[in-house]
């Protein structure tokens, strides 16, 4: 039958590194609803992907050949893969982040994939100041307090670079990203509830992403490119659109899981001191896990970073779908089903 082979050739093949995570899996889903071939490269098989017909690669962005593997074939990768957080390894980071990113640009070149969307984050611009309503002209950092945006800064340089020498990439900045299956803000959030304090006089204001709105973000990403390969190599900040008073959404999550809000605060100069001294002490005790207050955490949480999404809406047509209120009931309907409450 030849119209079902043209169809069948229409069909793209997609892959998604970390494909069983956060963002990765809400994209799978999305791709699937659009009649893709989805296929997940991570570090582990995940059931519930097998249980949706994803093909899954077991493999570690450090390990080029499983990359070069699991990227024969495919039309895009949308590489939302990496070492987050603000404590470990400086090598760690790097392996994983830009050694990884390199990995997945070579395969994608090697194999001819389409195009690359790549999952970058906002705090490759942030130093210790405010970022109010900043657009994507904003330069990169000078310092890092930390080795994940110092990090992902490289990655996404090294991505936008090939993007402007005949290979179609775009980088997307969501920032702060939560939402039902949460596993990095809302639970870090939960799980300090009642040590929590407010740093500052709370005025600082925060942009935020919804879950539903970043992975689809990721693929108006990639239709677009397709239709329009002058976007290669640009970079967009993506956010829910309105910015937000950083404690009163802590606030919102916390409520979403029937806590109390916030009480007390201290000043920005303590709780960076107090982050400094923390760090210092876990290194020098050679501890792995992260401390409660670092210098990085201190200064997001007393800061505001907020963005300009304008080229986005413009460029990838992008307005967030689901509103911080229905979101917000969303992850209070799911952690009535969590463990996490």
């Amino acid at each position: 039958n030849l119209e079902a082979i043209e169809l069948n050739r229409s069909v793209e093949s997609v892959l998604v590194t970390g494909g069983g995570g956060f963002l990765g899996g809400v994209i799978v889903r999305m791709m699937l609803a659009e009649g893709a071939r989805v296929s997940s490269f991570s570090r582990e098989i995940y059931p519930d992907l097998e249980a949706l017909g994803v093909k899954q690669f077991e493999g570690d962005l450090r390990d080029r050949n499983a990359f070069f593997t699991a990227s024969k074939g495919i039309d895009v990768v949308f590489h939302t893969a990496a070492k987050a957080g603000g404590w470990g390894k400086y090598q760690d980071y790097f392996d994983i982040n830009v050694k990884g990113t390199e990995n997945v640009i070579a395969g994608c070149r090697y194999h001819q994939v389409s195009r690359l969307i790549y999952t970058s984050s906002p705090s490759v611009v942030f130093d210790r100041g405010d970022k109010a309503g900043i657009d994507e002209s904003a330069p990169y950092a000078t310092r890092f307090q930390t080795h994940y945006p110092a990090t992902k800064a490289m990655a996404e340089q090294a991505v936008r670079k090939v993007g402007r020498d005949g290979f179609a990439t775009i980088s997307l900045r969501p920032h702060l990203i939560w939402g039902p299956g949460d596993n990095h803000l809302v639970p870090r959030i939960l799980n300090r509830a009642k040590r929590l304090r407010r740093i500052g006089d709370g005025s600082n204001l925060v942009d935020t992403t919804y879950i539903d709105n970043a992975a689809f973000a990721h693929v108006l990403a990639a239709r677009k490119l397709k239709e329009n390969r002058t976007l290669s190599g640009n970079v967009y900040f993506i956010s829910q659109g309105t910015p937000i008073l950083l404690w009163e959404m802590v606030d919102h999550i916390l409520a979403a899981a029937g806590k109390d809000p916030v009480k007390g605060h201290v000043s920005p100069r303590v709780a960076w001191v107090a982050g400094a001294i923390l760090e210092g002490i876990y290194k020098l005790l050679h501890l792995s896990s992260e401390p409660f207050m670092t210098r990085f955490g201190a200064t997001e949480l007393s800061t505001s970073h907020w963005f300009d999404i304008s080229a986005a809406r413009r460029d990838l047509g992008y307005e967030p779908k689901i509103s911080t209120e229905e979101g917000l009931s969303r992850l209070a309907r799911w952690l009535k089903t969590q463990a996490i409450t």
